[in-house]
């Protein structure tokens, strides 16, 4: 392998990472700090892949892989403790459920639509407190 390709891989994957740890510091939430940490994961595994290419090591692969995996495992359990989803969304519903929803939803339109209609008839109204030259 070229010592330019290695320079580079490893210069750019130097990069991510100190970007990586600068977002880690910064947040500004939790999920954002997960994010971070898991491309420093997958940094930390891409320099393992480079030096074993470099040296021509294939012993390195085993600890690619729990690498890997541990990032992997790591990032969808905070995902999936981060999720902010309620019961009611999380759960499927029924068609009966669902027709009822949207009837109630076409109902609540109807009803604005009545409104707003209504609002138009009152402004195209004449309006009485004005007096056209005369007194009182």
């Amino acid at each position: 392998m070229s010592p330019v390709v290695v320079a580079v891989s490893a210069a750019m994957l130097l990069v991510g990472a100190a970007l990586a740890v600068v977002r880690i510091e910064r947040g500004p939430s939790m999920l954002d700090r997960t994010i971070a940490l898991d491309v420093l994961t997958a940094t930390l595994v891409a320099v393992i892949a480079l030096e074993a290419a470099w040296n021509k090591r294939t012993d390195t692969l085993p600890i690619l892989v729990v690498l890997a995996m541990v990032g992997f495992v790591g990032s969808v359990t905070i995902a999936r403790f981060a999720a902010t989803e309620s019961d009611d969304d999380r759960r499927i519903r029924s068609r009966e459920e669902v027709e009822a929803e949207d009837a109630q939803r076409r109902l609540v339109e109807e009803a604005e639509d009545r409104a707003v209609e209504r609002v138009a008839e009152l402004d195209a109204e004449p309006d009485d407190t004005t007096h056209q030259g005369g007194t009182r």
